[in-house]
């Protein structure tokens, strides 16, 4: 715009018949550091006087493009989808333009990147894809319609908690100077010490978690007694949800839907809300919660299992009221996304 208001002054002071040379000065006067340069005062004064009118450039004819029309398009669009690992040096040696022109062919005009493959645990089947879909559309249609349904679940599972876990590499990461020597660390792999952490948490906060045993294994028998402290920490903790209706939410794993778990939930009329399987994404346990909690125990070396468990314990019960009710809401979000994504 400064260069705009400079050319229409520039030819006011045309027509006022002054000179290149008072023209320059007054330019330099009133935009100071941001003035035209001289030669380019001088150019435009000598338009302006030889009878221009126009403040806008001369076209210019340029060189005609040759390695970016629509044929050489066409061509590396061909070639990269009839192979979609193929790289712009062989691109290059394929149609004969420059790795600049491919690259910019590539990602200006045909608006590609390139991407790795996402590492995922498990590839679903078609009939698992629309299951999850189903599960997900029916729970975000609940949570619609009734305000209070994301209030009355209570979700839960298992997971490993290791005397050591290394820490991440942002978190390790450090200010340093340029003086400062390179920081350095060793590899470093999980202990074998662990212990399995049983958890079970509502929109309000954390509502019963217990450490399983060494030697231990979680099978249904000692699920059913899970479920029975998990009902009794309900009742004392959350006596609304004890006096009304609450969901339990969990896994398919073996020990969950057993037939003597199976028989609890239906003796104590729990009703259980489906999990997809293979479908950590939409399970709060997997996405937040113990994320969280190991996180928080990353780096920190335990000798025993009870340091484990006097460590784990208070960490759990730090996390705010405020960071569960997020954790339901990206639940409910996530319910959302992938049923727009699987349509």
């Amino acid at each position: 715009m400064s260069q705009f208001e400079q050319r229409v002054n520039i030819r006011f002071m045309c027509k006022l018949g002054k000179s290149a040379s008072e023209t320059l000065a007054a330019l330099q006067q009133v935009y100071s550091a941001n003035a035209l340069k001289k030669t380019a005062v001088y150019d435009w004064f000598s338009q302006f006087k030889n009878g221009q009118e126009t403040l806008e450039n001369n076209p210019r004819s340029g060189r005609p493009p040759t390695s970016r029309n629509e044929e050489m398009i066409k061509q590396v669009r061909r070639l990269v989808r009839a192979d979609r690992k193929i790289t712009i040096a062989e691109l290059e040696q394929e149609v004969g333009i420059s790795r600049g022109s491919i690259h910019a062919i590539l990602t200006e005009n045909l608006e590609m990147r390139r991407v790795c493959a996402k590492f995922v645990l498990r590839l679903l089947t078609t009939d698992q894809m629309e299951f999850r879909m189903f599960v997900a559309g029916d729970l975000f249609q609940k949570s619609s319609q009734d305000s209070t349904f994301l209030e009355k679940i209570v979700t839960g599972d298992e997971s490993w908690v290791y005397a050591y876990d290394p820490e991440t590499k942002m978190r390790s990461s450090k200010w340093h100077t340029k003086s400062s020597p390179e920081p350095k660390k060793s590899r470093y792999v999980r202990s074998k010490t662990k212990v399995m952490l049983i958890s079970f948490f509502n929109i309000d906060g954390l509502v019963h978690h217990e450490f399983v045993q060494s030697g231990q294994s979680v099978i249904g028998v000692f699920y059913v007694q899970v479920l029975q402290r998990l009902r009794d920490a309900i009742q004392r903790k959350r006596p609304d949800k004890w006096q009304g209706q609450w969901f339990l939410h969990h896994d398919n794993t073996p020990s969950h839907t057993s037939f003597v778990v199976q028989q609890c939930l239906a003796d104590k009329n729990i009703p259980v809300i489906t999990q997809p399987p293979y479908s950590p994404d939409i399970a709060p346990c997997d996405f937040w919660l113990f994320p969280t909690l190991q996180m928080g125990l990353r780096g920190t070396r335990f000798s025993t299992v009870e340091d484990i468990q006097s460590s784990g314990t208070p960490e759990l019960w730090e996390i705010p009221q405020e960071a569960f009710r997020r954790c339901f809401q990206q639940w409910q979000n996530r319910w959302s996304t992938c049923v727009c994504v699987c349509v």
